[in-house]
């Protein structure tokens, strides 16, 4: 089978991005032909498919690339012609791609498929966070129109007005029409999606899988007194929660990761001579030592997040997870067997739950192998086939 891969970046960037790459060796592995479609972008990794990459998204083309512009649908046509994939399956394209490509696809008959990683096709900012902010769902019921009273992009009412027509444009029926099957890694993803209009007979849930290989031990039960995070230091991911309530208790907090909030985290410890050790960023190598060994790991967004690798990582690793208990965070959780919950922006709730995870016993050797079992890639490639086919 032929499958072409697209995203609008082609480097290990985020969750999106280390899905496809993912797919891709997977894929290939199995004998598939494969090729990807994305930005030209400075970090992109090398391929012998990038003479078919439109160009980085300047400024001005800001004005042009979310409603389809012509090198997007020129180089991408090209492509088609080349390749002639059975399935096109998509992943992150809006604004530098533009669900275009699903229709130049779709009326070749090609089938088209949709891995969502975000609320894009709700949520004109595609994080459903007012102001970046308070959850909201305004747009969910097709009228986009508190884009642009919110100014929900970047608090600017000329990106806000461009994000308000992208959304108005790339309409539910629009993007249904040439969308053969959306893949909602998450139960609450496809909830969503069905709350705001799309069809659920289009909505196959099929949750992400991880290289389970780079999260083999010779030893799960090597645990030392410590729990960490490891994220994005911003707000959308809670971690202020985080350190208010860790500066409330005596336990070692490791905070993997960088952001916007990392010198106001740094200062708010400082202020309250909490015991979190703040260790910028890592490599997977220094990743897998440092979660690997965690007591436990948190994971305490405010936003919806949808399915984290964070938390199928920490599982493989033997490290139960306390995850707040927002969008489909909860579903990866097994109550008291592979980590707990708690009740997302409560300090309070949180607090608690982190003595509850230091006084609970768990069993480190179960949690990795059924995780490992779960999120493989064999099993993910049972599932997607079925989807291909």
């Amino acid at each position: 089978m032929k499958i072409l891969l697209v995203n609008k970046f082609y480097y290990r960037r985020g969750g999106d991005c280390v899905y496809m790459l993912n797919l891709e060796q997977l894929l290939k592995a199995q004998g598939h032909e494969t090729a990807v479609f994305a930005m030209d972008y400075p970090e992109n990794l090398d391929t012998p498919w990038k003479r078919y990459f439109p160009q980085n998204m300047s400024k001005l083309m800001a004005f042009t690339r979310p409603f389809g512009s012509e090198e997007v649908k020129r180089k991408f046509n090209k492509l088609l012609d080349d390749f002639r994939p059975d399935v096109v399956h998509l992943n992150n394209i809006h604004t530098q791609l533009s669900p275009v490509i699903a229709e130049l696809a779709h009326r070749r008959g090609i089938k088209v498929v949709w891995t969502l990683h975000d609320y894009k096709l709700l949520c004109p900012r595609y994080d459903c966070l007012c102001n970046g902010k308070d959850i909201c769902e305004r747009c969910f019921e097709g009228d986009k129109t508190s884009c642009k009273a919110y100014k929900c992009m970047k608090g600017s009412t000329l990106a806000s007005w461009i994000g308000y027509k992208e959304a108005v444009m790339w309409n539910r029926q629009r993007l249904e029409a040439c969308t053969d099957l959306f893949i909602c890694p998450s139960q609450f993803m496809a909830d969503k999606m069905a709350q705001g209009g799309f069809r659920k007979e289009k909505l196959n849930v099929l949750c992400n899988f991880i290289d389970i290989e780079k999260c083999r031990k010779s030893s799960y039960t090597e645990k030392e007194d410590y729990y960490c995070f490891i994220g994005r230091l911003s707000h959308e991911k809670g971690v202020k929660t985080l350190v208010e309530a860790a500066c409330r208790l005596p336990y070692q907090l490791k905070i993997i990761g960088g952001g916007p909030l990392d010198e106001e985290l740094r200062t708010e410890n400082e202020k309250y001579k909490g015991n979190i050790e703040f260790v910028g960023f890592k490599q997977w190598n220094e990743i897998k030592e440092i979660v690997g060994k965690a007591r436990f790991t948190v994971i305490p967004s405010e936003w919806y997040e949808n399915n984290p690798l964070s938390v199928i990582e920490a599982q493989c690793l033997g490290t139960p997870v306390l995850g707040a208990y927002i969008g489909g965070i909860p579903e990866l959780i097994m109550e008291g067997v592979t980590g707990m919950c708690f009740e997302s922006r409560n300090v309070g709730d949180l607090k608690e739950k982190i003595q509850a995870m230091y006084h609970a016993t768990f069993d480190y050797d179960m949690i990795a192998h059924t995780a490992q079992e779960r999120y493989n890639a064999e099993h993910y490639y049972q599932q997607i086939m079925k989807v291909y086919l």
